[in-house]
């Protein structure tokens, strides 16, 4: 079930918001998060009642495993413990910390990456073993990463042990059940544990109807407009020149952000809707001036996962500066492959990695930003984002192409100096049904006019777009602006304005990986 659509929208939500609040001012709490769980799994069995199966399965065997692990009593380890204390871990806690591991990452491995595996295999040993076509679950990479840290954690005795209904809350919280915010246990357990977080809060409600329904704006009118661009030129990869190269990449970079900003809005939106705080996972990124500072505001939660769960327990920066580097790179290189089972995705990750070992190397400093840091010469701000944006850009044409192929014809593409004539075509895209009226005049008064009409929608699309992202962004105004008269006529209107929009409903990027 999508976020951006009817069934969600006038009879899902609303049914699971009376419920919730109805069977919790009852006081059957047990019953309000039994009910909220089971209607986490409708959403879930929406796209594909099979999936139902696999979720479950990864829910039972990691609550199961949780319980034996709770047999070990009066042991425990602090969050930062040193390789020491994890040393003296009990024989049962060290075998539950590989059994959660081997367990977790190997559905991943089986669902995600076994063709990838045998493709590859065969490929390098001339073999012919069969590729079992394995359709991808739905948000697989997140509740698998959620309940990895969870036991993980439970191995290590940084946390308790938790009823069957709690841990089922936790895991399938629908609003960020398919793409994140990656939660963990202590963001999300003690709020469904305490009755204040189960009344109902006029104030939370209304911010959260206001942060969902600009997630939604972002989603509908922007990310699938820019979409509508993307995805015409992406397939026409090898007769692109320079110029449309350009603005494929600008509409696919902007679709991306506003897609996952959008879900990432819409997610915590609804989080407030049920008195329910989640985690901060997406802040303005393209106004970031260095790469690493990129990568503190995309994705923070993902971002959250790596460093706790494999960049510290490689070392950190604890061995010294050039095993700090390496350490980073791996942890890019794993993020691009936790994004798809894809040499492209790899690449990707491999060209973000190197980018921030460079900027972890100190050379070049942001002038009036990292003042504290020690660089041979600092660069203006303006530049520091210029850099950034671009080099970010240049890297999404491995993330976005079908092969290598493709992507290294993207390049080869903005090195051309013929002009074909592309950006016409594509913004020919943007045949969208609120410039009806005005092509309907310019095709009866000068019809070879309606070319300039696109191309100055799409230029408007751009200029909104760089706008947008160098203001407050939607979580700052729900969080900060009053809710004025005014702001609510205006949410009421974008709200209306997605409805109609909504038959043309496409689903997340993100559910993809």
């Amino acid at each position: 079930m999508l976020f951006n659509s009817y069934i969600f929208i006038f009879i899902f939500l609303p049914i699971a918001l009376i419920g919730w609040y109805g069977l919790n001012k009852l006081s059957r709490y047990k019953l309000a998060s039994l009910f909220l769980s089971v209607m986490s799994l409708w959403f879930y069995a929406y796209f594909n009642v099979r999936y139902l199966a696999i979720i479950l399965s990864s829910i039972g065997l990691n609550f199961a495993l949780s319980f034996l692990l709770s047999k070990t009593s009066g042991f425990s380890v602090p969050a930062t413990g040193t390789n020491n204390q994890k040393m003296s871990l009990p024989l049962i806690n060290r075998v539950g910390l590989f059994a959660g591991i081997f367990l977790n990452l190997g559905i991943l491995f089986y669902f995600k990456y076994y063709d990838f595996f045998i493709e590859n295999i065969n490929l390098a040993f001339h073999a012919d073993f069969n590729l079992k076509h394995i359709l991808l679950p739905l948000g697989i990479s997140f509740f698998t990463f959620q309940q990895l840290s969870f036991i993980i954690d439970r191995a290590l005795g940084r946390c308790e042990h938790y009823d069957f209904v709690n841990y089922l809350t936790f895991v399938t919280f629908f609003p960020q059940l398919i793409a994140g915010p990656i939660v963990l246990y202590k963001e999300i357990i003690p709020q469904f544990e305490d009755p204040k977080r189960r009344r109902f809060d006029s104030a939370s409600f209304a911010r959260g109807v206001y942060l969902f329904v600009l997630g939604l704006t972002k989603k509908v009118l922007l990310a699938d407009t820019f979409g509508l661009m993307a995805n015409y030129g992406f397939a026409q990869t090898f007769s692109l020149d320079a110029v449309s190269t350009v603005f494929v990449i600008l509409a696919y970079s902007f679709e991306l952000y506003f897609d996952f900003s959008g879900y990432s809005d819409m997610a915590i939106g609804l989080g407030r809707m049920f008195h329910v705080e989640l985690p901060l996972n997406f802040d303005s990124p393209y106004r970031s001036c260095s790469i690493k500072e990129f990568w503190q505001r995309w994705h923070i939660t993902l971002s959250r996962f790596f460093i706790t769960y494999v960049y510290i327990p490689l070392g950190g920066s604890r061995k010294g500066k050039a095993r700090m580097l390496l350490n980073t790179f791996i942890v890019f290189l794993l993020s691009g492959l936790w994004h798809g089972a894809a040499w492209t995705y790899v690449a990707w990750g491999a060209m973000q990695g190197l980018l921030v070992v460079f900027d972890n190397l100190g050379l070049i400093g942001i002038r009036g930003r990292e003042e504290k840091r020690p660089s041979r010469f600092h660069i203006p701000a303006p530049l520091g984002w210029f850099f950034t944006f671009t080099l970010f850009n240049l890297s999404l044409f491995f993330f976005r192409s079908g092969s290598m192929l493709a992507a290294g014809q993207l390049f080869k593409n903005l090195l051309s100096i013929n002009f074909s004539g592309k950006l016409f075509e594509i913004a020919a895209q943007l045949d969208i049904s609120e410039i009806y009226v005005f092509k309907q005049a310019l095709e009866l008064a000068a019809p070879n006019a309606v070319n300039y009409l696109y191309l100055f929608v799409m230029m408007a699309f751009f200029v909104l777009a760089f706008y947008l992202i160098f203001h407050k962004n939607a979580y700052e105004r729900a969080t900060h602006n009053e809710l004025t008269s005014a702001r609510c006529w205006i949410i009421c209107i974008l709200f209306v304005w997605c409805v109609i929009s909504l038959s043309q409903v496409s689903t997340f990027l993100y559910f993809n990986f």
